[in-house]
């Protein structure tokens, strides 16, 4: 049996140097996280310092909410032929104080 490469939906999202983990940023005036990664400013209306650093975000977090999809999106938004189902989560990261959403991987 021979195994699919993983391509990225987008690319610089995360990365799976040890392990897979989403990349982020962190603003280094007031310490606000974001992901994705806002390159031009601190999204932080309180702040707005021009720059960011790279950092990988916590692999743990708190489910909010799951669901899963058992429909095609509709064009022109793209799905794979034929359709799978997939299932979608919402986590908060504690570090962070965020939540990013997400689909699940395949199997859970």
């Amino acid at each position: 049996m021979t195994s699919k490469a993983r391509v990225p939906v987008v690319e610089g999202y995360f990365t799976e140097d040890g392990g897979p983990r989403l990349l982020g940023g962190r603003c280094s005036s007031c310490g606000a996280y974001f992901f994705p990664k806002q390159y031009s400013f601190c999204r932080n209306p309180a702040c707005g310092a021009p720059d960011l650093d790279d950092v990988e975000l916590s692999t743990r977090g708190t489910l909010w909410s799951f669901t899963d999809n058992r429909y095609a999106p509709p064009p022109p938004y793209p799905a794979s032929e034929p359709f799978e189902p997939y299932g979608v989560a919402a986590v908060e990261l504690e570090t962070e104080q965020m939540v990013v959403l997400g689909q699940i991987a395949r199997g859970v």
